[in-house]
């Protein structure tokens, strides 16, 4: 009996982290995804690597427009989707540029995923005041909307100007590519809820207890009379797949097949259109102590384990 009706749509983290992010790997990957029936494929943005602490994924990360370009053209149909660009380190007239310039060449695959950030190293790099960034956010977000739907566009706000002018091609996708938003927070959450067509949830999401955020995100939409059912969820997975079910504690979306499928199906019922499958923050294939071959035959089977085209049980 098939089981796709059961799951949320799936997609794929392209390899843009750590030793496996190489051109080859990347093209590979993306049309592999796509042969196998992924929905999408998935990038993200680190600047700087400015703490030990931080994950290993953090440490050599490709810029996430660049990554999906290059695949762009070694597909024809999967979605291309950011999770998350950190939006106030760019001018929006400049990201708006490459987001459309992405969307017109990809044929209008793209989805937009923001983040507010939350690195200080980073925003200080970027020239860009750390404090008052969800009101900044905010203004970025009209200020970017203004660029994809006005000819011509004008925009004042207390951050960012786009004095009258002509801003062309136009994205494929109209009115513009969907936006979903990042964040942890609850104001991040009611944010996406309120400006976005979707939340994204972050690497460090508690999956036990996702439901909790997407109501958050929901409220905020009901708060501006905006339909609720109608938002996209999407879930960083962070899959662990083993051999044999694991000893004691087990987390969402680690175990076996089955086990991962069940956690893929309990999301879906509580509210997660889709699920991207991102092992650019598994230890098994980044990391300084990876074996590069290991980690590939891994990333592998971890691809067609769950290749949308072929679930069934």
């Amino acid at each position: 009996m098939s089981v796709t009706g059961h799951l949320p749509l799936l997609g794929f983290g392209l390899p843009v982290s750590g030793g496996w992010a190489t051109p080859e790997t990347m093209r590979r990957t993306a049309r592999r995804a796509e042969e196998l029936g992924y929905a999408s494929l998935w990038s993200f943005q680190r600047v700087l690597y400015a703490d030990d602490r931080l994950d290993a994924a953090y440490r050599s990360v490709l810029d996430p427009v660049v990554s999906l370009a290059h695949v762009a053209g070694a597909t024809e149909r999967i979605g291309l989707a950011t999770a998350t660009i950190c939006a106030p380190f760019t001018a929006p007239a400049l990201l708006a540029k490459s987001l459309t310039s992405l969307d017109v060449v990809s044929g209008g695959r793209l989805t937009v995923g923001l983040g507010i950030g939350w690195m200080r190293q980073e925003y200080a790099a970027a020239g860009v005041p750390f404090e008052r960034r969800g009101a900044r956010m905010e203004e970025y977000l009209r200020c970017l909307q203004a660029l994809w739907t006005q000819d011509p566009v004008e925009f004042g706000g207390e951050f960012y100007t786009v004095p009258r002018s002509y801003v062309a091609p136009p994205p494929v996708q109209r009115p513009h590519p969907p936006v979903l938003l990042g964040g942890v927070a609850e104001p991040a959450l009611r944010r996406a809820g309120r400006l976005a067509q979707g939340w994204i949830s972050s690497s460090r999401q508690d999956l036990t207890r996702i439901g909790e955020g997407i109501e958050t995100v929901r409220a905020g939409a009901r708060e501006a009379g905006r339909d609720p059912e109608a938002l996209r969820i999407v879930v960083r997975g962070l899959v662990d797949l083993l051999d044999e079910e694991p000893a004691g504690h087990r987390r969402p979306l680690q175990g076996t097949q089955e086990q991962v499928l069940d956690d893929l199906a309990a999301l879906r019922a509580k509210g997660v259109n889709e699920v991207f499958l991102d092992l650019n923050f598994s230890p098994r294939v980044v990391g300084p102590d990876v074996d590069p071959d290991a980690a590939l035959e891994y990333a592998d089977a971890v691809l067609e384990t769950f290749a949308p085209a072929n679930a069934s049980s």
